[in-house]
């Protein structure tokens, strides 16, 4: 299995910019697909970012130019840079791992708040 803790979230101002962190342990070898997931009050939980094995990257339409989902595997982190940051940004961001052993799993994070306001 895989074990997920997320750092990171804040209070910023409308324009700041946050970074968030999740540090991955486990079977970590077992990962192929990474990603951030945000969800408001009163809202459905939905994908920010997603990076795969390979690097390769896929943003939200919302994050686009502003969001960049990177990893440092010999820290065992995944970042979301977040820029531009608007009031509607604010939810509990939750960091994700979907890997394969004997079998699929998907593995989740506690969650972070982030609160853009002035």
């Amino acid at each position: 299995q895989v074990q997920l803790v997320e750092s990171g979230g804040g209070l910023v101002q409308p324009g700041g910019s946050l970074t968030l962190s999740c540090t991955f342990s486990g079977s970590i070898s077992t990962i192929y697909a990474m990603g951030w997931f945000r969800q408001a009050p009163g809202t459905q939980r939905v994908l920010v970012a997603r990076i795969t094995r390979n690097d390769s990257t896929r943003y939200e339409d919302f994050a686009k130019g502003r969001f960049t989902i990177s990893r440092d595997n010999a820290k065992n982190t995944m970042y979301l840079q977040m820029n531009s940051l608007k009031p509607e940004d604010t939810a509990v961001y939750y960091c994700n791992a979907d890997y394969f052993d004997t079998e699929f799993g998907v593995s989740w994070g506690q969650g972070t708040q982030v609160t853009v306001s002035s």
